[in-house]
């Protein structure tokens, strides 16, 4: 991550880049004619990307784990170093360093540089803030700017209209949170957010929740196949307690996002590994066997000293999840199971799919690559 320079040629978001009309032109015409000098001197097109060009004084670019990014330079005599602890609408909230909640708006020129990132801060990332005035005095949140985001070292994030969609940054594993019933167990989901621990090199935890409403004997088919790969499965059970102490362990001193679809009861899971953050929750209907979306957006919660410190990051409920870049030719990479076969096809460009000689699909048929991970591999790779 060396920093190149201290002056930096930074590409900014493109505006209204089409070709601009001059006022009175129509009246010009009828006073003087088409002229050619007049016509030579118009001009009929926008300057184009150039436009879109400015240099950033004071500022570095790093590569990070979302990309290039412009850090420009702060006053850290003024400004404090935190933790965004969420992100809605215009507002962040932030947690200093030196113990301070604050409201922020973001720094314009933040916003402005081109970026493939659907929003330019997200729940973890550590930020320079600078204070608004003086402190309230009525207990109401302390306003600032958000000056600068710090390079991240970790990130959760999906595909949305073909940009990214940051999710969490900064988190060292991914807690993938899945339901034994109620809303029922979606196993090729849970496979989305493996391929995406595999393509960012987060170690992730597959975790089956509400294992008491089961017989933990019938999941074995489907969580042994993971645990044979060598991913950790926890059972648990946020209405019993069952398995919590062991969960609890594994977030101890990290930086955990907690993921998965509607309904399987994450914020149940984080009330009972520290009861003392009291979230909301919501039961999953009755009719749709689908959760309702009791997070809306990502938050980060610091886990007390009682239960080992680190921070969670509860992330809104989904019902889909699109992998953000991870080319078809890629995905075989990502399936631990397939990787000592992908060399033995014998077209060097095997799909995997439909090929004949395929080693892959041989592997499959003879019983050594699970067929409905192999499914899941085709629906991936097949970009449904």
């Amino acid at each position: 991550m060396a920093k190149k320079r201290r002056n930096v040629r930074a590409t900014f978001r493109k505006g209204h880049d089409t070709a601009k009309r001059e006022r009175g032109l129509t009246r010009a015409f009828e006073q003087h004619g088409g002229e050619a000098e007049h016509e030579r001197g118009e001009r009929v097109s926008g300057k184009g990307h150039l436009t879109r060009k400015r240099t950033v004084a004071g500022a570095e670019v790093v590569e990070d784990s979302s990309g290039q990014i412009v850090l420009p330079d702060v006053d850290r005599e003024v400004c404090v170093l935190g933790r965004v602890l969420r992100v809605q609408g215009l507002v962040s909230r932030v947690l200093g360093d030196d113990g301070r909640q604050y409201a922020c708006a973001t720094r314009q020129l933040l916003k402005q540089l081109a970026t493939e990132l659907r929003h330019v801060v997200a729940a973890g990332d550590r930020v320079w803030v600078r204070p608004e005035g003086p402190p309230p005095a009525d207990g109401a949140l302390q306003e600032g700017i958000i000056e600068r985001v710090e390079p991240r070292h970790g990130v959760l994030s999906r595909s949305s209209r073909s940009r990214q969609h940051l999710i969490a940054a900064n988190i060292d594993q991914i807690l993938v949170v899945a339901s034994a019933a109620a809303p029922r167990l979606k196993p090729n989901l849970v496979d989305r957010y493996l391929v995406t621990a595999e393509k960012t090199g987060l170690r992730p935890i597959v975790c089956i929740n509400k294992i008491d409403l089961v017989e933990p004997v019938d999941l074995v088919p489907i969580i042994g196949v993971w645990s044979q790969l060598g991913y950790e499965v926890l059972p648990v059970s946020a209405e019993t307690g069952f398995g919590v102490d062991r969960l609890r362990a594994r977030l101890r001193a990290k930086q955990t996002a907690f993921t998965g679809q509607s309904g399987v009861g994450k914020s149940s899971l984080l009330n009972a590994i520290d009861p003392g953050l009291a979230l909301r929750v919501q039961t999953v209907s009755s009719e749709s066997d689908k959760g309702r979306h009791t997070t809306t957006t990502a938050e980060l919660y610091p886990l007390g000293e009682h239960v080992g410190g680190g921070f969670l990051v509860d992330t809104p409920g989904i019902r889909s999840f699109e992998l953000w870049d991870v080319i078809p030719e890629e995905v075989a990479n990502y399936y631990r199971e397939l990787r000592p076969y992908v060399s033995q096809c014998r077209f060097p460009d095997c799909t995997h799919t439909h090929e004949d000689f395929c080693a892959v699909k041989d592997a499959v048929a003879d019983g050594w690559i699970d067929a409905r991970r192999y499914e899941s591999y085709v629906q991936i790779r097949s970009g449904e």
